[in-house]
């Protein structure tokens, strides 16, 4: 029995010992983790409510409004190409000679012929045959009064029979002969006036024929040099040296793009469109800035702004086209490229913004960590309303004043605590605007 109570004894000792020794190696293994696991350590931002502009992002592509097809003016083989394919050309600059012997063989004849007919005209305005046919009546005349003379100093005399009669008759005969002659001869000089007036005048218009044939001539001379018409970049040459230039082709020979500047076009919808009118002088909204994002993601580095909008709303797509232009000196930008047009649509007053990395989505709720006064982690289930830039406008959930985790939210649990310093981004982002 004694025996018994022994054993019993030191059995419960045993186990009171395993007890011991059980909340022991808890208690180091409690103290153990909570030095193996401090706080976490957190970036935070304290929100302030503030102004921020609100940008929209549109698609948009490039295209040069003057683009000109180059095209020959005369018919004609090319004898030299004077440029580079893909180069930049300005206004005047030659880009191909074609074969000018023909034309400026065309420019002699027209030059001899106007000599010609300036010959013509001023033998015209000389009046020669008026003069000749002047002189003839004169001489007429004077025969006529020679005539009449005779007959006067014949007619007493033969009265007086101091003369025959025949000679009075002959008289008279001479007398009306020259009447008739002197008759004649004014004719002739009246019709003969008449033809140099007309042959001045014929004369006088055939100079200014020959003058217009000569520039005519002069202009398809002028045509067999073709030059650029505009300044920009050249395309390639469809025609190549050797090859026959028609007036009539319906190919050109190539295409300039003006550069710079450089024009882009983007879509809005009509709803945009009506706030858009609505929150902006009408008059100054054709010329609002704008940038450009390019394929890259990079900013174009000159502001552009827009100019125009089309006249009426594209009925399939309910949008509105937008036209504007960028300043293109280095010719960086080409028609065709696309892009996105970055523009100020609205300013939103007091409003909180928070990094986009500080918020968690979770299907479709969003929530945050903010940090009370005791450094603890707290879930905040917010709504956000406009992205701006890599931030988010939150319309619910915070208020002036609240400390949000930025960093760290991975390791971070609802009331646990947290180590917050302040956040600090590595590269800042640009601003809207810029972005």
């Amino acid at each position: 029995m004694f025996v018994r109570k022994v054993v019993q004894a030191a059995q419960w000792a045993v186990l009171f010992l395993g007890v011991l020794s059980l909340i022991a190696c808890q208690s180091a293994s409690k103290a153990q983790n909570r030095m193996a696991f401090p706080p976490p350590p957190v970036s935070v931002v304290q929100v302030q409510a503030q102004d921020v502009p609100i940008y929209s992002d549109y698609a948009a592509q490039t295209f040069a409004r003057d683009m000109v097809e180059v095209r020959g003016r005369v018919d004609g083989f090319i004898e030299k190409r004077l440029f580079q394919v893909g180069s930049d050309v300005r206004t005047g600059q030659t880009l191909y000679e074609l074969d000018r012997r023909p034309y400026a063989a065309d420019v002699d004849k027209a030059k001899g012929d106007l000599a010609q007919s300036e010959a013509n005209l001023e033998f015209a305005k000389k009046q020669v045959a008026l003069i000749q046919a002047q002189a003839n009546l004169a001489q007429a005349k004077a025969n006529l009064v020679k005539a009449q003379q005779d007959v006067e100093r014949l007619q007493p005399l033969v009265s007086q029979d101091a003369a025959a009669k025949q000679d009075l008759d002959n008289a008279l005969a001479a007398l009306d002969a020259n009447k008739a002659n002197v008759a004649a001869l004014t004719a002739n000089v009246d019709q003969t006036r008449l033809q140099t007036r007309t042959n001045i005048n014929s004369a006088g218009a055939q100079v200014a024929s020959n003058k217009a044939l000569l520039r005519t001539a002069e202009l398809n001379l002028g045509y067999a040099t073709i030059t650029a018409p505009i300044s920009g970049r050249i395309g390639d040459s469809l025609i190549e040296v050797g090859g026959l230039v028609s007036k009539t082709a319906t190919q050109p020979l190539t295409t300039i793009v003006p550069l710079d500047p450089i024009w882009v076009r983007f879509k809005v919808s009509e709803a945009e469109y009506l706030a858009y009118e609505k929150s902006r002088d009408v008059q100054n909204s054709a010329m609002l800035p704008i940038r450009l994002i390019l394929a890259d993601d990079s900013v174009f580095s000159h502001q552009g702004q827009i100019r125009n909008a089309l006249n009426q709303v594209d009925l399939k797509t309910g949008t509105l086209e937008i036209q504007g232009t960028f300043p293109n000196p280095e010719h960086r930008l080409l028609p065709g490229q696309f892009g996105r047009v970055r523009l100020l649509t609205r300013e939103a007053r007091s409003v909180i913004v928070i990094p986009q990395r500080a918020v968690q989505q979770l299907q479709s709720m969003q929530s945050v960590f903010t940090v009370g006064s005791d450094n603890k982690a707290q879930l905040r289930t917010i709504v956000t309303g406009d992205r701006v830039g890599d931030s988010w406008i939150v319309t619910q959930g915070l208020k002036p004043g609240d400390i949000v985790i930025v960093e760290g939210v991975q390791k971070v649990r609802p009331g646990a605590p947290v180590q917050p310093t302040p956040y600090k981004a590595q590269n800042a982002s640009a601003s809207p605007s810029e972005s």
